[in-house]
């Protein structure tokens, strides 16, 4: 969720990755983790995030 909505400096994501190095499957990962706090925010604040959760949603599909 660090990456959704705007994120940490590219410092912190450095050191992360050294200490805990990422599986690779994470860019998929995250999309997944990430959608639902899209759909949340659609649920809550409306349709102005119909179009993220879709595209989310397009790529994750491309993935399966």
């Amino acid at each position: 969720m660090t990456e959704l909505f705007g994120g940490f400096g590219a410092d912190f994501y450095t050191a992360y990755n050294e200490s805990y190095p990422l599986h690779p499957d994470y860019p998929v990962r995250k999309i997944l983790y990430n959608l639902y706090h899209v759909l949340n925010h659609l649920n809550l604040f409306g349709g102005g995030y119909l179009s993220q959760a879709a595209a989310m949603t397009q790529r994750l599909l491309a993935e399966a």
